[in-house]
């Protein structure tokens, strides 16, 4: 059996994309070339991997184990790729990992920023998503390490983690809203008011379900887009999350207050991020991902205290 890389690279985009038009589209293929790149791959394994019946071309049992593997293959390539140049004194290549939004609000950008300075030719693509998602692309090789909750991670021996600095957060609201001039607010007074957060975290969705005393309870606007949530509640009455280091919040500067909620523990564990670094147990990183750790950490041990609300928020 013979495959080419390129036909992978093609058969992974047709699977995220399920459209052949866009799948070309997204690798520089016309519709008939990318096409015949897809059949020529079913030639060689022999077998239908997209079930064309289907108006989502979904793959098939066959198909969804070629994915599976053609995702390590073509990641292992640029891998290797990556490797050999820098090794070779270029300081070039490509770095994929992923973050949590809360990070990408302001510690991951940040980190980037040093980063490129320091190695200009080297690409670097981070995709920002939820802990369960992020952790399934980590195992499948798309991701060398990722920066999100640590909870679920430390205590299982497949990965690695690293604890990074924890961080405050906030329920907060628009200066003009009506409980912005309350010296504190009940639980009740909050939660009469619609939210705007994510609830993916689970020390997030533990406070929240205890202040509305309701297991089941949803927020009003839900949203893994900490920007987008912000714009939500600087624009209406709708009560946000935020957590300090974000810069969200120079964004939002003197149009946020911090809201006290009474009988709410200032210093309660689940009021506090458990961000880290997450990758997997026994696998070496590439130089650029062990420089791009090492960047991360040295931000995130000095990152100030101007970036909290307090200093923002009137």
């Amino acid at each position: 059996m013979h495959i080419d890389l390129r036909q992978l690279r093609h058969f992974i985009a047709l699977a995220e994309q399920r459209s052949f038009v866009a799948a070309a589209l997204t690798v520089n293929l016309s519709q008939s070339a990318f096409s015949r790149s897809i059949q020529a791959l079913e030639h060689s394994t022999g077998c239908q991997l997209v079930d064309r019946g289907r108006k989502d071309l979904a793959p098939t049992k066959q198909g969804q184990v070629l994915l599976e593997h053609a995702r390590r293959l073509v990641s292992g390539a640029q891998q290797l790729a990556n490797e050999i140049s820098q090794f070779n004194g270029l300081e070039a290549g490509e770095l994929r990992f992923g973050c949590g939004p809360a990070p990408a609000g302001g510690l991951i950008p940040r980190a980037i920023g040093s980063f490129i300075g320091r190695y200009p030719k080297a690409r670097v693509q981070f995709q920002v998503d939820d802990w369960e998602s992020l952790s399934k692309r980590l195992l499948s090789e798309e991701f060398e390490f990722f920066v999100a909750d640590t909870r679920h991670f430390e205590a299982n021996p497949d990965y690695h983690t690293h604890r990074l600095r924890s961080r405050r957060w906030y329920f907060c609201c628009r200066i003009g809203h009506p409980l912005a001039t309350h010296d504190s607010v009940s639980p009740a007074e909050l939660m009469s008011y619609p939210l705007a957060v994510t609830i993916r975290p689970p020390n997030l969705r533990k406070v929240i379900v205890d202040l509305s005393g309701r297991p089941d309870y949803q927020p009003n606007v839900e949203c893994e887009n900490g920007y987008s949530l912000l714009g939500v509640v600087l624009r209406s009455d709708a009560i946000g999350i935020v957590s300090a280091n974000s810069d969200m919040l120079h964004m939002a500067r003197g149009e946020l207050v911090c809201l006290k909620i009474d009988g709410l523990d200032e210093n309660l564990e689940e009021r506090y991020t458990r961000y880290g670094i997450v990758s997997r147990a026994g696998y070496r990183l590439s130089p650029l991902a062990e420089a791009m750790i090492e960047q991360i950490k040295e931000v995130d041990e000095l990152d100030e205290d101007s970036y909290t609300l307090e200093n923002i928020a009137v």
